[in-house]
């Protein structure tokens, strides 16, 4: 069975962004409803996929990646309003199966910013 999993780096310290707060929802008659709410750990990555083996399912789905507040917590001085707040990744899997890994780097104050997601692909 397929996966869904994330990665964070930060580009100005060239490490894992640590502790970033992640939201995972699902697209539900037209509405954003959570899933769930995570946190990167010392490699930038979620503790456990977001969805795995019989969880994995049809569907459109967001990651909120929320970058401002993960730099303020570091003492990061961010303009108001910061260049990136929170930074939607939409994507959807139509079979349910497959992996899917998207990556999100961040660096405060930058003017431009970089993601990237790949899959689906089997696993």
């Amino acid at each position: 069975m397929g996966r869904l999993s994330t990665h964070v780096l930060d580009t100005v310290t060239g490490k894992p962004a640590v502790g970033m707060r992640i939201d995972f929802s699902v697209l539900d008659a037209g509405a954003w409803k959570l899933l769930k709410t995570v946190r990167t750990n010392a490699d930038g990555r979620t503790d456990e996929p977001l969805m795995a083996g019989e969880a994995m399912r049809t569907g459109e789905f967001r990651l909120l990646f929320h970058v401002a507040d993960h730099f303020r917590a570091q003492g990061v001085n961010l303009p108001d309003p910061p260049f990136l707040d929170r930074v939607p990744l939409r994507l959807g899997s139509p079979t349910g199966m497959g992996t899917i890994t998207s990556r999100c780097f961040a660096r405060p104050g930058a003017t431009r910013r970089t993601g990237a997601v790949e899959g689906p692909r089997a696993s």
